[in-house]
């Protein structure tokens, strides 16, 4: 419990956590940032890492100290380390799949791979970028793609979009709206609303998907008792 409280103050006010260890490592945050992003979008593991909020508090520390974060260097570090750990994720999946979908762990059924193979034929490159969106999602997204073995030409390409997509937006979104005094008096509020927008296109695509089962699912009928 005491290990959650932690995390979730440290997510809460990443800002001054941020700016703590820019003034001890100066240069270094560079690879500090770097790991975080890595390991919160390749490892499977560490989906509890700060992925959107981490972003914004980057790119808004950037304004504050341009000689020791450029705001250049840092989009392409983390740009470099969003789509590495994507690569990444998505081969441990591809190593892993075959393997633990071959019959001997009792709760992973092959019929599974297949639906998840037909889901990303259907909506892989959507998925893919989309997830780099929602938290934890896109730490799951490539790992199931390379477990349901989707083409790797295709997911790479939609890797870097929605790499390039998710770094551009939060911090530049940071650099230039970080600073504002609202923003930096209500920052925990800001980061808490930044992780509710980031989740709805994922609750919208559910209520939607329920929605078209209803609509296309027949109803049953109850046969008519035959008269005596």
């Amino acid at each position: 419990m005491e290990i959650l409280t932690n995390l979730f103050d440290i997510f809460l006010h990443i800002d001054e956590y941020l700016g703590d260890i820019v003034r001890t490592f100066g240069v270094w945050t560079y690879v500090l940032l770097f790991l975080v992003i890595f390991a919160e979008t390749g490892l499977v593991v560490t989906p509890f890492l700060p992925g959107d909020s981490l972003l914004f508090a980057a790119g808004a520390i950037a304004a504050l100290v341009p000689d020791t974060l450029n705001i250049a260097v840092l989009v392409v570090v983390l740009i470099f380390a969003a789509i590495l750990g994507d690569t990444a994720n998505y081969w441990i999946g591809h190593w892993v799949g075959p393997k633990a979908f071959s019959g001997k762990v009792r709760f992973l059924k092959k019929e599974h791979l297949d639906r998840t193979n037909a889901f990303y034929d259907k909506h892989g490159g959507k998925t893919i970028i989309l997830a780099r969106f929602v938290p934890i999602v896109r730490t799951f997204a490539p790992f199931v793609a390379g477990i349901g073995a989707m083409n790797y030409s295709k997911f790479i390409a939609y890797n870097v979009v929605g790499g390039i997509a998710w770094v551009l937006i939060f911090t530049l979104l940071g650099y230039f709206f970080g600073n504002v005094p609202f923003v930096q008096h209500n920052f925990e509020y800001v980061i808490i609303a930044i992780v509710l927008i980031s989740v709805l296109p994922a609750v919208w695509e559910i209520v939607a998907e329920k929605t078209r089962s209803r609509q296309t699912t027949p109803a049953v009928v109850a046969p008519e008792e035959s008269a005596d």
